[in-house]
């Protein structure tokens, strides 16, 4: 309720609402005091003059309410100051009419009226109430989901971070561990393997786990990973990446095939000497951007199951955090493929 534009918007309301009472009231007053046979010029004395006060006190207790919102057990002491600015607005109405009109028998009519007006005025003065505290209650409303909103954005991002942790050390180790081979070895493929490490850690860095970036963008920091599991399996490992030109330009989340491709490698060469293929390939159909990723597998001596392991759980709690929606991958296993697809929605 401190935000400036807030108050600016909530005092031209006040304003506005104070000025119509006033012209309201002071015609109204003066029309009904015209037709029950009360003199002009003494009809529009009182109007104004009640109008005036009756005016000061909505604007008083409106100011009032708007810097204080009131619990419900505090009602009551709204309902006093009500009460009593109705019964001070009758009173000063009625002290300035003796000063301005002289008719002591219109004085006397006037003092019989006294309870209707403290009546009316109390009425006045509780609307105006009753508009201010819904008024606050909405706004504290509002202020309180946004404050929700922010705490889950917020929650939604640590959690998308801390899914990002914990896909780079298993990855880093293992090339570290790759490179410490080689070095003896060939020392040249280890130096060219450092710098496609950094190159690789550098463009991981640099992405948002939030980010929508442009496939294109996505498939060169994937061939810096395949070229880095190249030089760890040699021989071993073909890969092979197909894709329409027209879905080069649609978005999807940084980092969201580097997992799946990491499990295709594992499950694929880890248990075997031979040569593996890992087939991906990238589509687009109706709004979507289908990303399908194949690797072979035993299915006697390796049986994965839907969601199983960490590059799964991962990519598919991170689809969920950032489009809710928990259909967005999906796994297929025949006798010797294993398949992941990943179904990424263009807003």
């Amino acid at each position: 309720m401190n935000d400036p534009l807030y108050t600016s918007s909530r005092q031209r309301l006040v304003n506005i609402s104070c000025f119509i009472i006033w012209i309201a009231y002071a015609l109204i007053q003066t029309a009904l005091l015209w037709w029950f046979d009360v003199d002009f010029p003494l009809a529009v004395n009182d109007g104004l003059i009640s109008a005036t006060i009756i005016t000061l006190c909505c604007y008083v207790i409106a100011n009032a309410l708007n810097h204080y919102l009131p619990r419900k057990e505090k009602y009551l002491y709204v309902v006093v100051w009500g009460l009593v600015l109705a019964a001070i607005s009758i009173s000063a109405s009625r002290w300035l009419l003796q000063y301005v009109i002289a008719d002591k028998g219109y004085l006397d009519r006037v003092d019989l009226s006294l309870p209707l007006r403290f009546f009316i005025n109390a009425l006045l003065i509780a609307w105006i109430a009753i508009i201010n505290i819904l008024w606050n209650i909405q706004q504290e409303y509002k202020e309180n989901e946004q404050r929700k909103a922010d705490a889950e954005r917020l929650a939604r991002e640590a959690e998308l971070y801390n899914l990002r942790q914990q896909l780079q050390p298993h990855f880093l180790f293992n090339s570290l561990n790759s490179i410490i081979a080689l070095i003896g070895r060939k020392p040249d493929e280890a130096r060219n393997m450092t710098f496609q490490l950094s190159d690789f850690l550098r463009g991981t860095l640099r992405k948002d786990d939030q980010q929508l970036i442009p496939l294109k963008d996505e498939l060169d920091h994937l061939q810096l990973y395949l070229e880095i599991e190249k030089v760890r399996f040699g021989h071993r490992l073909q890969t092979q990446v197909s894709y329409d030109e027209e879905c080069l330009k649609l978005l999807l989340p940084a980092m969201i095939m580097q997992p799946l491709v990491e499990n295709a490698i594992k499950h694929g060469l880890y248990d075997t000497t031979d040569q593996v293929a890992i087939s991906i390939s990238c589509a687009c159909r109706d709004h979507l951007l289908e990303i399908r990723i194949e690797n072979p597998y035993d299915s006697e001596s390796n049986k994965p199951r839907r969601g199983t392991g960490f590059g799964l759980r991962g990519v598919q709690r991170r689809l969920f955090l950032l489009f809710g929606r928990t259909d967005l991958l999906e796994t297929k296993a025949t006798t010797h493929i294993f398949t992941s697809i990943i179904k990424i929605p263009q807003r």
